[in-house]
């Protein structure tokens, strides 16, 4: 379909519907953005026909959503990388798989965890094996980190929102949302654990999707020993696909850990996470046999 073919020219999500067209469209941007980004993976991922995927493709690539950068010239092979305009999608991905984890997979009822023989724990354990996309996201203190660090392990632990006394006051109905309550508890427990997650050999990181003055004033006030990273633009959670809920006008993450190795690749998940202090012991013991291996 053609934007002058739309009956309402000045509707914006006409418009972007003329852009992208169908479904398939969609899951090329979310395999683009977690990493996969040559046309024999993305065939080979999506199963789409070869002559569908190069149709959109083009599509995209002329709409500016993704540009093509050659990695070789003979035979001539490109990789597509999401543009500016691209990532402006990933909030739009992320929103439309809330909302298709919670009113088509699920119930209607808004949670921040999830059953553990759920479709979406399912999806979140089918991580292990795979890598994490080549991001760096802004810390609590503005300088920018690696989710993955090449010299050991790294604990990434996706909490939904922490929020100093006084800084900001916590979103409508927090209390009543199942799973949210207990990151100040889990980051505490990870801070008074540190030391043996560094004697182990892991750096720990906590990562939300709030701003990263929100998560400055939090780290001040707990006085946390590792950054916070913020994954605001919605770039580590689309980039997995990991999964979300939305309290307070935001997309927040629903608690997990990841355990990465020093090849940026998921080595082992906790999701969900019922118990927030508990499941620091178990990621350190977890930590503890990896290193002795």
């Amino acid at each position: 379909m053609r934007r002058a073919d739309l009956a309402d020219a000045d509707c914006g999500i006409a418009q972007a519907l003329g852009v992208l067209g169908d479904w398939w469209t969609f899951l090329i941007v979310r395999e683009v953005a977690g990493g996969t980004t040559r046309f024999d993976a993305l065939h080979r991922e999506l199963g789409v026909s070869r002559r569908a995927l190069t149709e959109r493709l083009a599509g995209l690539v002329t709409h500016g959503v993704l540009e093509r950068r050659p990695y070789s010239a003979h035979p001539p092979r490109f990789d597509y990388l999401l543009t500016a305009k691209g990532e402006g999608l990933l909030p739009v991905l992320i929103a439309l798989q809330d909302w298709g984890n919670r009113y088509v997979m699920g119930d209607g009822d808004l949670t921040a965890t999830a059953d553990a023989a759920s479709a979406e724990a399912r999806r979140v354990h089918d991580l292990v094996g795979r890598r994490l996309p080549d991001v760096v996201l802004p810390g609590h203190d503005g300088r920018p980190v690696a989710p993955a660090d090449a010299r050991g392990w790294s604990v990434l632990y996706f909490f939904p929102g922490a929020f100093a006394p006084g800084a900001r006051a916590l979103p409508p109905g927090w209390g009543e949302i199942p799973g949210a309550a207990g990151c100040t508890l889990e980051s505490t427990s990870y801070a008074a654990r540190h030391a043996d997650f560094r004697a182990a050999g892991a750096r720990v990181l906590g990562v939300s999707t709030q701003r990263p003055d929100q998560l400055a004033d939090f780290v001040a006030h707990a006085e946390l020993p590792f950054p916070l990273l913020s994954d605001q633009d919605g770039r580590l959670a689309a980039g997995l696909s990991l999964p979300t809920f939305r309290a307070g006008g935001v997309e927040r993450f629903k608690r997990l850990t990841l355990l990465v190795g020093s090849d940026a690749v998921v080595r082992a998940v906790q999701f969900p996470v019922s118990d927030p202090a508990g499941s620091v012991d178990e990621m350190l013991a977890l930590v503890r046999r990896r290193a002795a291996s």
